[in-house]
């Protein structure tokens, strides 16, 4: 269970965000290094309105909303369990952080690209919550109602509910520098799972991969000299199936290694199996770096 909200860690957090955000974008309002190019310039005004074929990269922070959803364990012959929809909470400000970064990729005229996008967020289980119960735990009937720090000492997916993901991007039509645009995707989900039933010898304490996910957003580009700031609202959905392994982790390819190999062996985890569904909507902010495509000489750039 994570600890009481910090109201001054959480200023020190959002003035640090603040201060950095402010910084970088700054630096993606300075103006290029403008050597001459044997013709005419465009105005910079104009440049920065007028979206072609660039590459841009980014990294944002945000605040998530997840639905509750009801958390299964199953074990054969041991644990055959469901928690009704548990109320998961997230706490962005708190460390780690919510945050994000993307890679975009526009084509020729600037309407249409792609983008990867990686988004880091968070899910606390409330331990300390009456919750509901059904099936079996410990090959006993679970009781009605319980609070989860009965029976688990973590149900958290907190060094990242990870989602990367792979999207395409279109643009609307722009009000000077001002551009809406949208966008949806889908890929894999890549948490840090930290669970442990009480009765377990050991936790489960590693990156894995979980399953699929999918992603709709909209969003606001404000087009500077350089770069972008953008305001975006994501809704995500993410089905998790983690094994139960009982081990400390360590870096991701390690652990992503680790599980294949077991996979690869037929070996079941342990502990079980522990299955959700995170759904969720998030607000982000943040800022993205242009590289534009230079013109060949003679042809005037998208």
């Amino acid at each position: 269970m994570p600890r009481q909200p910090d109201r001054w860690r959480h200023a020190a957090h959002a003035t640090a965000a603040a201060i950095a955000a402010i910084g970088l974008v700054t630096m993606a309002a300075l103006p290029r290094d403008s050597s001459a190019t044997g013709g005419a310039s465009v105005a910079p005004a104009d440049v920065a309105s007028r979206p072609g074929r660039e590459t841009a990269i980014g990294a944002y922070l945000g605040a998530p909303y997840h639905y509750p959803s009801d958390f299964k364990l199953t074990k054969e012959g041991r644990h055959d369990l469901t928690i009704k929809d548990v109320n998961w909470f997230t706490l962005p400000f708190d460390n780690p952080l919510y945050y994000g970064w993307r890679i975009q990729r526009w084509m020729a005229g600037g309407t249409f690209g792609t983008m990867i996008d990686f988004t880091h967020s968070k899910a606390f289980a409330p331990l300390k919550t009456d919750t509901k119960l059904e099936g079996t735990l410990n090959g006993a009937p679970a009781p009605e109602t319980a609070q989860l720090k009965d029976y688990f000492s973590k149900l958290e997916f907190t060094h990242g509910h990870n989602m990367l993901t792979l999207n395409g991007l279109m643009r609307f039509a722009s009000f000077g520098p001002i551009i809406p645009y949208a966008g949806a995707g889908g890929g894999i989900s890549l948490p840090h799972s930290e669970l442990h039933v009480r009765t377990d010898p050991s936790r489960t304490y590693e990156y894995q991969y979980t399953g699929p996910n999918a992603q709709a957003l909209f969003g606001i580009e404000y087009r500077l000299k350089t770069g972008s700031v953008f305001i975006e609202y994501k809704f995500t959905t993410a089905d998790y199936l983690a094994p139960l392994t009982g081990r400390d982790g360590s870096w991701l390819p390690i652990d992503m290694w680790r599980q294949f190999s077991r996979w690869w062996s037929g070996e079941e985890p342990p502990g079980g199996w522990a299955a959700t569904t995170l759904t969720s909507h998030q607000v982000v902010s943040g800022f993205t770096v242009r590289f534009a495509a230079k013109p060949t000489a003679g042809i005037a750039a998208p």
